[in-house]
């Protein structure tokens, strides 16, 4: 079981301007566990650090002090381990409308991170774990999916082809960044009900970074409250939400809708399908 673990991460950048040189921090002391079969919300506005803990957790940046540590082992970023690692731990990026390459078919998109990781799969056995993909996914036919090419699908269908590439490698952790952020309000709640039950058949571990407290209280096991780079609050959903303790977090949840009309808003009659039964 890979347990994915943040100690005290701080992560800084250098700002120049003209002679002058300051330090932003954009992660100040950030501890927290991801491990499989539970959902975490990073919940946040904009600025407050959430994409660069993604970053960070996707090895796209490093950290300025502090550890990553995947089951109790510092995180490599050379050799065997990093590559057990990057396959462990896959993102869904925010804008599925510049996450896939408009020049090559959903079925090179997807074909491609199997071979990477399953280099000993046949060129049948290639296909045939696309076409599971796209199903799992709910694309039907996936044969027909298969053939197509980004253009030719809606935000939501690629959002969820962007899904089930990140499923490719078959992870045990996922980060969420915005996923849906950029979909119609109509398809939201569809793709967040997909990415639940994934997370409930899969037991992946699920990192869901949004600035929505009402979606993250019914998709999450835990909040955790960023604010300046810092995590303010952190604790069952429900308890997050409903009795918040810090200033910042009664500020969020005093300007956020209510939860019921938020999701009702979402998909108008929909069920809701969280990780915790809902």
């Amino acid at each position: 079981m890979t347990v994915l673990e943040m100690r005290d991460v701080v992560k800084e950048y250098r700002l120049r301007d003209g002679l002058q040189i300051t330090r932003l921090r954009a992660v100040d002391k950030v501890s927290f566990e991801l491990k499989p079969g539970r959902t975490v919300a990073l919940v946040g506005q904009s600025g407050s650090g959430k994409s660069t803990i993604a970053k960070l957790l996707m090895q796209l940046e490093r950290p300025t002090s502090g550890a990553i540590l995947v089951d109790g082992e510092p995180m490599r970023y050379r050799g065997s381990p990093a590559a057990a690692y990057r396959k462990a731990v896959q993102m869904v990026f925010q804008d599925p409308f510049s996450s896939l390459n408009p020049y090559h078919t959903i079925g090179h998109h997807l074909a491609r991170p199997v071979r990477i990781h399953h280099p000993d799969f046949t060129r049948e056995q290639v296909a045939e774990r696309v076409l599971d993909l796209l199903r799992r996914v709910r694309l039907d036919p996936s044969e027909d999916f298969a053939r197509r090419k980004p253009h030719e699908l809606s935000g939501g269908q690629r959002q969820r082809v962007a899904i089930a590439r990140a499923l490719a490698p078959e992870p045990a952790i996922l980060v969420a960044d915005e996923p849906v952020s950029m979909l119609d309000v109509s398809i939201r709640l569809g793709v967040l009900n997909l990415l639940a039950t994934l997370q409930r058949e899969e037991n992946l571990g699920v990192l869901y970074i949004t600035h929505d407290l009402a979606t993250a209280r019914h998709f999450s096991d835990e909040i955790m409250v960023l604010y300046r780079g810092e995590v303010v609050e952190h604790g069952p959903a429900d308890d997050v939400i409903l009795n918040p303790q810090h200033e910042y977090t009664q500020l969020l949840a005093d300007a956020a809708p209510a939860p019921e009309r938020r999701l009702a808003e979402l998909s108008p009659g929909a069920t809701v399908a969280g990780p915790r039964g809902r």
